[in-house]
């Protein structure tokens, strides 16, 4: 996560879910529940997308109504840390439960983003929301295997959180406006090749993603080449 969210949203975001941390604690409810019902959140949201893919191409309800379900489902990451935390209900596997359901979160979200590019004839725009999943995997995949050599690896813009956030307000920015600017298009002069269309507002933020991603990953991973090279004295 980086500084500015860390610093200022995370401290937000806690006073605002407080109130309900604690009627979960007295509920009695777990932190793995609370993991698995944010995972089952955005399957709803991929479930959404794959829907869009079958309306016609100028509805973009669907894309707005996935990028809420997402944001909705991300506050659920932090619930579960949260309430394990303040309810001293760590555990070492809640904390791998937590991370591989987040993974499986990220995959279902790409799946359905994916499926409803490729539905609505976006080739370009889907081949880079499959390079923006590799990168997210990526990222989360260098940090855990340089932590397994001994190593701290928690660097780079484009973590986890940032990426819910980039995808999630994007789709439901997107969504509302087509609602106003209608079937919106502007090509080159001459041609019908579009330069900016009401779905670019998702489009280009998921480019700006799969570059970001593998550019993370590769920090990460050069940080842990320097480390390690220092470790090993080289």
């Amino acid at each position: 996560m980086s500084n500015f969210l860390k610093e200022v949203g995370q401290p937000l975001v806690y006073r605002i879910i407080n109130p309900f941390i604690n009627l979960l604690l007295k509920a009695g409810i777990t932190p793995n529940a609370v993991t698995t019902i944010g995972f089952i959140i955005n399957v709803g949201a991929t479930a959404v997308f794959i829907i869009g893919g079958r309306e016609p191409r100028t509805d973009l309800r669907y894309v707005g109504w996935g990028g809420a379900i997402i944001l909705f489902g991300g506050l659920f990451d932090m619930i579960d840390g949260r309430l394990a935390r303040v309810g001293k209900m760590e555990s070492k596997f809640g904390a791998l439960y937590d991370s591989v359901l987040d993974r499986y979160s990220e995959l279902a979200m790409f799946l359905g983003i994916c499926y409803y590019l490729v539905a609505q004839n976006y080739f370009l725009s889907s081949l880079f929301a499959f390079i923006a999943m590799i990168g997210s995997i990526m990222v989360s995949y260098v940090r855990a295997r340089a932590e397994g050599l001994g190593i701290e690896c928690k660097g780079g813009l484009m973590q986890r959180p940032e990426r819910i956030l980039l995808v999630g307000i994007s789709a439901v920015v997107c969504g509302l406006l087509a609602d106003y600017t209608g079937q919106f298009k502007y090509t080159i002069p001459d041609t019908t090749f579009p330069i900016f269309e009401n779905i670019t507002l998702f489009t280009f933020p998921i480019f700006i993603l799969a570059v970001l991603t593998n550019w993370t990953a590769i920090q990460r991973l050069r940080e842990s080449k320097a480390v390690l090279d220092k470790l090993e004295g080289n």
